[in-house]
């Protein structure tokens, strides 16, 4: 039988007041509160926090605090990813996160999805994982939504919710996101 953490990760309903994952959610906020009483002049303390949290890229990341995330653990990070003031990645399941890749202040990645029957929402939830490319450049405040796949050299414009996947090398925007032109030189 798999644990409630394999059925989260796997993308399967999952208890999420399970004690393991209540332990997981703790570890990670008390690390983002942590980092986010860190001033600007603490760039070791900041490091060692940073690689303490995410499950890879902790020692590239570029972060500019504040940040807020569901466990850390499940955020693998390519090498010297920026994430901008107030971003959240809600990761219930993997985040993937390419070379080089900047995020915009305010920025939301989010994985969880809530059933749509009201008596199974009371108890269970699950998730859909996102991958983002290297060198893309997501703007101020938007959203990337569940399931999502983004592709490298892509930038998607500030205040986009991102639903569905998007190719490489284009610009994107809007609510629904949607491809507006390819990126050319």
């Amino acid at each position: 039988m798999p644990s409630e953490r394999e059925k989260m990760l796997a993308g399967a309903l999952y208890d999420p007041l399970d004690p393991e994952l209540v332990a997981g959610r703790e570890r990670a906020r008390d690390l983002c509160q942590a980092l986010n009483a860190t001033r600007e002049g603490e760039a070791d303390a900041r490091r060692a926090i940073l690689r303490e949290l995410f499950g890879q890229g902790g020692d590239t990341v570029w972060m500019q605090p504040p940040f807020f995330c569901d466990y850390g653990t499940n955020i693998e990070l390519g090498e010297r990813v920026f994430f901008n003031f107030n971003c959240v990645v809600l990761d219930v399941c993997r985040v993937r996160i390419g070379d080089y890749t900047l995020f915009g202040p305010g920025v939301q990645i989010l994985t969880p999805v809530h059933p749509m029957n009201a008596e199974l929402r009371r108890r269970e939830e699950y998730g859909k994982p996102i991958e983002i490319g290297a060198d893309v450049w997501v703007g101020g405040a938007a959203l990337i939504l569940p399931g999502v796949r983004i592709g490298s050299r892509t930038v998607i414009g500030a205040g986009s919710v991102v639903t569905r996947d998007v190719p490489d090398g284009v610009f994107a925007a809007g609510n629904p996101c949607r491809v507006i032109r390819e990126i050319t030189e």
